[in-house]
């Protein structure tokens, strides 16, 4: 069976601890078999705030999502080819970052889309955040990016150790300290790895169930 996840970080940051943190992720999933993994940085890209014009409710066909015409349009065919959709936001005021929240907004088109509705429907979701302190918001972010992943009917994946998805601190123990020669401190914060490892897993581990009940239910509408 093969399977993609496409990874999206949502720090304004290249290849800053967020990043680190899906890669890591991604990493594992792509360990396992038939899987491969694609990550995209929402860094330096152009994306629009959606402007709820409503052209996407009728305007849209094959290969145009939305109206704006912007880095999104590289990005949707993705999520249309992906099984598996992870979004990952550094914590900024207990919140996920304004360049993801952005781009969720930006989702509309497949919530409403005359023709791209409901794309992301039963896939699976999960969500990763880094913040820096500990108890500094990384739940809150989690449940924001959560949110999202239902409001758009996707299946989210949560693992023993990683119940609304896996977060991580960007600093020693979360506890504000660093090394300044360290840009990467999240790689040494061991339970929010282990945190991401499990929810890497349990993603894929759903992707295959549900891909393998959808082959049972189009076997059984033939017959």
């Amino acid at each position: 069976m093969e399977i993609k996840i496409v990874g999206i970080c949502g720090s304004p940051i290249k290849q800053g601890n967020t990043e680190a943190f899906l890669e890591t992720t991604l990493k594992v999933a792509r360990e396992m078999e038939g899987v491969t993994t694609e990550a995209v940085s929402l860094s330096g890209k152009n994306i629009g705030d959606c402007q709820h014009c409503n052209w996407c409710l009728s305007g849209q066909k094959p290969g145009q999502f939305c109206k704006q015409n912007d880095d999104m349009n590289e990005i949707y065919p993705l999520l249309v080819e992906a099984d598996g959709l992870l979004l990952a936001s550094p914590v900024y005021f207990a919140r996920l970052s304004g360049r993801i929240a952005c781009f969720i907004d930006r989702l509309r088109a497949f919530a409403y889309g005359n023709y791209y509705r409901r794309q992301l429907r039963g896939k699976v979701g999960g969500a990763l955040a880094v913040g820096w302190y500990r108890h500094s918001g990384v739940e809150t972010t989690l449940l924001s990016l959560n949110f999202a992943l239902s409001s758009l009917g996707m299946i989210i994946a949560h693992e023993r150790g990683a119940a609304l998805g896996a977060g991580g601190v960007a600093s020693l123990n979360g506890t504000g300290k660093f090394t300044p020669d360290d840009k990467l401190t999240v790689l040494k914060d061991e339970h929010g790895l282990k945190s991401a490892r499990r929810l890497a897993r349990r993603m894929v581990e759903l992707i295959r169930i549900t891909k393998l009940g959808r082959e049972a239910l189009d076997r059984e509408s033939e017959q």
